[in-house]
C-alpha cells in the first residue's frame, strides 16, 4: 500500500494530475492519495476548477463523465471503468423520452446519478444536496424527477411541487430498513441516527436528520453529537471520524460494490497508463453538460 501511494503522488506531479475522490471511497484513497473530496455536488463545482492536465476520477462511471462535461479540454481518467451505479443503469435515455411524451410540458429533472445521454434528455440535473432548491427553482407545480424514486418521495414531502417518479433505487440505501434504525436505538440509546435521502422514505422518516454526505459530515462537525449511526455506505463513517474525535461512530454496514472496485493499484495503473479514458459522445455532450451547468447555477 506505501508503495502505490508514493508511486501515485510522483505519478501525479509528473503527469501534472489531481485526484477527486467520493465520500464513498476507502480510506487509504480519500486521505492518502486524493487532492479533492465531497459529494458529487461538491466535485461537480470542484471539477470546473481544477488546475490539472489530468482529472482521475475515484468513484464511478457518471461522475467521471460529470468532471468530463464540466472540463471538455482535460483528459478524465477512470481507474475502473466497469465502476457503474445501480441508479444510472435504471433509466435510459429512451425511458426520458417516453416519459417526456406521457407528461408533455414537464420539465425533467435529473439527478446526477445518471449516464451523460440521460443527462441529455433533461432540463436540469440535481444532486441528494440540492434537489429541493433544483425543483423549487423551477417555478413550475409539477415535475418529473428521475430516476431515485426514495429521493423524489422525499423531496417531494418538503415541498408543495408535485413530483413523477420512476423506479430506481439505489442498491446500497434501499437495503435499510426502519427495523435496523429501531435495532440500532435499542442497542445504541441515544444514538443520533442521520439517514442518506436515497433511503426509503419510512426510514428517513425513522431517523433523526436527513441529508447527503456533505450535510452529514457538517452536521457531525457542527453538532459533536456523542454517538452517531451514519445510514449510508460504510466508508462514509470512516472518512469523517478523523476530524471528528470526539464522536463515537455506530457503523451500520452497506458496501458500494461499485465504489470498492476503485483500488489503490488500479488508480496507479490508469496513471501510468493513462486508462480508462472517459469519452463522451458528441451527440450528448452540449446538452448534458447544460443539464449540469443550469443545476450549478441554482444558488
Amino acid at each position: 500500500m506505501e508503495e502505490d501511494v508514493h508511486a501515485i503522488l510522483e505519478l501525479k506531479r509528473r503527469r501534472k494530475a489531481v485526484i477527486l475522490a467520493h465520500n464513498y471511497q476507502s480510506p487509504e484513497i480519500f486521505h492518502g492519495v486524493a487532492d479533492i473530496v465531497g459529494d458529487s455536488l461538491a466535485l461537480a463545482r470542484e471539477a470546473q476548477k481544477v488546475d490539472a492536465d489530468i482529472i482521475l476520477m475515484a468513484g464511478v462511471h457518471f461522475m467521471a463523465e460529470t468532471a468530463k462535461l464540466m472540463n471538455p479540454e482535460k483528459m478524465v481518467l477512470i481507474p475502473d471503468a466497469e465502476a457503474g451505479c445501480s441508479l444510472a443503469e435504471s433509466i435510459l435515455p429512451e425511458d426520458v423520452a417516453r416519459l417526456r411524451q406521457r407528461y408533455p410540458g414537464r420539465p425533467v429533472v435529473t439527478y446526477v446519478n445518471t449516464s451523460a445521454a440521460v443527462k441529455a434528455m433533461s432540463d436540469i440535473c440535481c444532486t441528494s444536496g440540492n434537489a429541493k432548491k433544483v425543483v423549487e427553482s423551477l417555478g413550475v407545480s409539477e415535475v418529473i424527477m428521475l430516476p431515485d424514486e426514495f429521493l423524489a418521495l422525499n423531496v417531494a414531502k418538503e415541498t408543495h411541487v408535485k413530483i413523477l417518479t420512476w423506479k430506481g433505487h439505489c442498491e446500497v440505501h434501499e437495503r435499510f430498513s426502519p427495523e435496523d434504525i429501531a435495532a440500532l436505538r435499542r442497542q445504541y440509546p441515544g444514538v443520533t441516527v442521520l439517514t442518506h435521502p436515497e433511503c426509503p422514505p419510512d426510514v428517513v422518516e425513522a431517523g433523526d436528520f436527513s441529508g447527503s454526505t456533505a450535510v452529514m459530515a457538517d452536521y457531525v462537525r457542527e453538532n459533536k453529537p456523542a454517538r452517531v449511526a451514519l445510514i449510508t455506505e460504510c466508508s462514509m463513517s470512516d472518512n469523517i471520524a478523523q476530524a471528528s474525535p470526539e464522536t463515537d461512530f455506530v457503523k451500520p454496514c452497506n458496501l458500494c460494490p461499485h465504489m470498492k472496485r476503485i483500488t489503490l493499484k488500479n488508480i496507479r495503473r490508469s496513471l501510468e497508463e493513462l486508462q480508462e479514458e472517459v469519452i463522451i459522445k458528441p451527440e450528448y455532450f452540449v446538452s448534458a453538460r447544460q443539464a449540469v451547468e443550469r443545476m450549478l447555477a441554482v444558488k
